[in-house]
This record gives C-alpha cells, structure tokens and sequence, in this order.
C-alpha cells in the first residue's frame, strides 16, 4: 500500500477511488477519475423555493401571489418585503435586504453574498423552472429519482454510474451513503474519526457550568489547559464555529485539489422544508449554503479553474403563500452551476410565467427544464461523456438533450 496525499487528508492508507462523509444533515462523497476536470454536486434535501432563491421580481404576477415573502428590488433600501399588509394568520415578514441584481428580472437572495460575487466574476449561473424526472410532491420519491436519473427508482444512483463508466472502486466513509452514490461499484463503510469528537464549545460550557465550583472548576480548567485552550479562550470563548457543511467543504476541496485526489465528490445540506417562517429559515440556510461553496472554491485554489458544481432540490414550492408565513410541497424550482470552468454571469431560463392559466396544475412554477438536462451537459461538455455514456448514466433519457452553453469553451 502507498499513502498518497488524499490518503493521508482522509485518514486512510490506500488508495481508494470514492469516500463519502456524515456530520449531521451535512454529507461529503469524493471518487477519483482520469481527467483534470472536477465535477462536485450538491443535494439540497427538504425542497428549496426557488422562487425565494432567485426571486423573478420582473414577473407582473410574482406579488399577487407572494407579497408577504417578497424582499426589497435591487436598488431598494432594507426593510420589509414589497409594501401591503401579512395575509390573515401570517407572520409578519420582518426586514430584508434587497435582492441582489441578475439581470433585471430575476434577483439573488441577500443572504448568497459570496455566490453573488461568483455570478458577477462570470463563474456562476442559475437554472429557473426546472424540475426532476418525475412530478412527485413526496420528499423520498422526489430525492429518490433525482439521485437515480429516472422516473422512479433504481438500484443505484446516476454518479455512482459515472464513477462505473470511469472504472473505478468506491468506498464510503459513512455508514450509509447517498443513493446518488450507491450502485454496483464495490463499497465498503468507514466513518472518520475527527468527526466524533465533541465541538470545542461543549467544553466551555462545562468548564462555565462548573467555574463557581471550588473544587471541579480549577480542575476543568487545568485540563482544559492541557489540552490547549489558552486563557483568552476559557475567558471569551472560541470564535463561531464553521458549520458541518462548511467543514465537508473544505475537506472537498482540499481532497479535490490534491494533483493526485479525486475528480468527482457529491455534499448534500438539508434543512430546505420551509412550511413555517420561510423568510427566518431561508436567511439562515442560504447563509448556510454560500459560506459552504465559497470555502469549497477557497480550499481549491487553482483546481477551482477546472471545477463545475452542480446544486439541485428535488422539488420547488408553490406560488402561494400558506398560513405560517411560509410554502409548501411544489415543483418548479432553480439549480446553480458554478466554478472556474462555468460560463456563469446570468440566468438561464424557458421562464413559463406566473399567470394562473401557466401554473402547473393550478399551483406552482411549471418546470420547463428537466435537471438531468442539466447534468447531461456536464458530463458531456465538461468530463466528455458521449450519446452512449450519457445513457447509461441516465437510462431513458433520449428526449432530454443536455443543456448547452454551461462550461467555458
């Protein structure tokens, strides 16, 4: 056996091809492939509102539907969402930031600050009204096609696939993988060590719970001490700590970067099921979200030139507005393509409209694109998949070509 640096970041000591990770509803799966190209996705578990992501202000209907969610235009000063008063049983909506600008229709959400700066550096764009292989409102047979290519479900997950058709092992660090990533490529289970331990935090507040004790604080303190928290720290307490979707990010991208690591990874963050107090709940994940990819790009320094992510949900969130200030089960929703091999910079839409007569099934954003053109086109313009491969990967796909235009070149 040789330790190769991937190796080494994973803890391990062989070469493997494809490793995943767990903390929390954060997960992380890596898989080598002979080519410089990376390719990572993102699963968004729980259904974004896409329309809460990337908001079409321009569209005349958006407000009729969405007044009590609908943030500032770009260009507007913070406060509350478009003027009006909170349907009967809603919460008040509080006070938002403007949209950020794409293009005078649609506007990004405040809260994507960093994914903001990669739609305006050309590295980022967004995909509006798509939506997955099947048209269920069932958060399990949603996720289950998305991550297995089809209107249904197989026994193994469309990466999973493509790490077939670059012929290579896989192994998961978790005790349960991603669908996306399970299949007939060989998997053993493995979960990482450094992610069992306590957070720092923890440790503080006990030594802080028991600080007035004349006889258990000292004793606190001092091993605390000897485990290397300083006295500014026992004092202050440690700085915020990075969110688990943050740290698999990082770990991505190091593992990534590595000249001889993996080529393909797959992160999924869920928490996305905004059925109460959507405004409160999105601010906090699409924080989430964006702090996530931008260490994700940071850890990757000059591999991010030859990345593309793709992040996705399996469905979207009607246009109207529910009891409890938030939205339920849809279907329309938006995906994001970015890195330093995308040809970001603006929005890309077959927009249907938000009449009632072009609602899907009177109701929500109707999908115009399928998410597995998507992908297709990934796989096709970035790691150079072929007709045959592309079927293999996605069988019964014929009638969904891939988008084109997503990569640099």
């Amino acid at each position: 056996m040789r330790l190769t640096r991937r190796a080494a970041l994973l803890g391990l000591t062989s070469a493997v091809s494809l490793s995943a990770a767990t903390f929390g509803r954060a997960s992380l799966a890596v898989a080598d492939a002979p080519t410089r190209q990376r390719l990572v996705v993102v699963m968004l578990r729980g259904a974004l509102d896409g329309m809460a992501a990337v908001v079409p202000y321009g569209d005349p209907h958006l407000a009729g539907w969405r007044r009590p969610l609908l943030p500032p235009e770009p260009g507007s000063a913070s406060g509350q969402s478009a003027p009006g008063q909170s349907a009967p049983g809603q919460s008040a909506p509080g006070r938002q930031d403007p949209l950020q600008d794409m293009g005078g229709f649609f506007g990004l959400h405040a809260a994507m600050r960093q994914l903001g700066d990669m739609y305006r550096a050309g590295e980022m764009l967004a995909v509006h009204a798509v939506g997955g292989p099947d048209r269920s409102r069932s958060h399990f047979e949603a996720q289950d096609s998305l991550e297995c290519g089809i209107a249904g479900r197989l026994d193994s997950g469309w990466l999973n696939r493509v790490a077939l058709a670059l012929h290579e092992r896989a192994l998961s660090l978790s005790t349960s993988p991603m669908l996306i990533l399970r299949g007939p490529a060989q998997v053993a289970s493995w979960m990482p060590p450094a992610f069992q331990h306590p957070p720092a935090g923890l440790y503080l507040r006990v030594a802080e719970m028991h600080a007035a004790d004349p006889l258990i604080g000292p004793a606190i303190t001092h091993g605390l001490r000897e485990r290397g928290f300083s006295d500014a720290v026992l004092r202050n307490g440690l700085p915020p700590e990075p969110t688990p979707f943050a740290m698999l990010a990082s770990a991505a991208g190091r593992l990534l970067a590595a000249a001889d690591g993996p080529r393909v990874a797959a992160l999924e963050l869920g928490g996305w099921d905004s059925h109460a107090n959507q405004n409160a709940l999105l601010q906090d994940s699409l924080g989430t979200l964006d702090k996530g990819l931008a260490v994700l790009r940071a850890s990757m320094g000059d591999a991010w030139a030859q990345t593309a992510v793709l992040v996705m949900t399996e469905f979207g969130r009607p246009v109207r507005v529910n009891g409890t200030a938030g939205t339920d089960h849809g279907t329309g929703t938006v995906a994001f393509v970015l890195g330093g091999a995308v040809a970001g910079g603006r929005v890309v839409a077959d927009w249907p409209g938000l009449a009632e007569t072009q609602l899907y099934e009177n109701r929500d954003l109707m999908p115009t694109t399928d998410t597995r053109a998507i992908a297709k086109g990934l796989l096709a313009q970035h790691l150079g998949f072929g007709p045959e491969a592309l079927e293999a990967t996605f069988p019964g796909s014929g009638a969904v070509a891939p988008l084109s235009g997503l990569v640099r070149g």
